[in-house]
């Protein structure tokens, strides 16, 4: 475990930019839908808003969610560092536990106007491909590292565990918001256990229902156990449109409408 602490810059970025030279790669020999917006126009503001929440975020927190763990762990505050819980123990724990709370987390800000203002900006995505995993507004992201923090906090989640889970969320993000055609079998047999680009795509659908369904982004679990389950899109992916009805044009294709997007033609969240 030591090895992840120590290189753990180096290993988030090389699997990052592994995975994504990969799914751009699959998606584009094995794509799911056919793309109703141009690729470079949409790819260039989704990576510049991820470029700009990297710099935020080294910005506003110069202690990362690792900081956070070692920093808990050595006041003893959180419930696994309280019991002296052994790695064998804490390390699986955590990772559930997080994935879970990060479940929490994206119903509320389906819910909850002010959040959803924030993130209405990854939905308006009109197609989804492995860059839609990059586009949260940096509003989103402050707040999504502050409740991340208070998560580790609580949990007491070893260093290791939160180097493991971000690794694994970063890496199944862009997984399931990949453009990707999976044989039916695979995609059936993967969504035991991670949540697939069939399941997550039918969170990203026009139609509320589905949209307020599959929220997971790691196990698929928790939707399943709250009854937040849907197995399929109801006029099938090919047929279906992606983002949110009010923004189908190709506005949200450009950076400074989708930076200022929250402040602009409030929507109500997808109750």
């Amino acid at each position: 475990m030591e090895f992840l602490t120590q290189h753990e810059g180096i290993l988030r970025l090389s699997i990052f930019a592994g995975l994504l030279a990969l799914f751009i790669a699959l998606e584009t020999l094995l794509p799911k839908k056919k793309r109703v917006m141009p690729r470079a126009r949409r790819w260039a503001t989704n990576i510049a808003i991820v470029g700009i929440d990297t710099v935020l975020v080294r910005v506003l927190f110069p202690i990362a969610a690792v900081g956070i763990a070692i920093w808990a762990s050595a006041n003893g505050w959180g419930i696994f560092n309280f019991l002296d819980a052994p790695l064998w123990v804490s390390l699986p724990a955590s990772i559930i536990a997080l994935d879970f709370l990060i479940y929490v987390q994206h119903r509320i800000f389906h819910r909850v106007p002010f959040f959803w203002a924030m993130h209405k900006v990854h939905h308006t995505d009109r197609d989804l491909d492995v860059t839609s995993a990059l586009r949260f507004h940096p509003a989103e992201i402050v707040v999504s590292m502050i409740y991340k923090f208070a998560c580790i906090t609580l949990l007491g989640a070893p260093a290791a565990a939160v180097i493991a889970f971000e690794i694994l969320l970063n890496s199944c993000a862009m997984f399931n918001h990949a453009n990707l055609r999976l044989p039916t079998r695979l995609d059936k047999a993967i969504r035991l256990i991670l949540v697939t680009p069939d399941m997550h795509r039918v969170h990203h659908s026009v139609i509320k229902r589905e949209t307020n369904s599959n929220y997971g982004f790691c196990l698929p679990w928790w939707d399943r156990v709250f009854g937040t389950y849907n197995d399929q899109p109801l006029g099938g992916h090919d047929a279906m449109s992606i983002g949110l009805l009010e923004y189908q044009d190709d506005k949200p294709g450009e950076l400074l409408y989708s930076l200022a997007l929250p402040i602009l033609n409030q929507s109500s969240p997808k109750l």
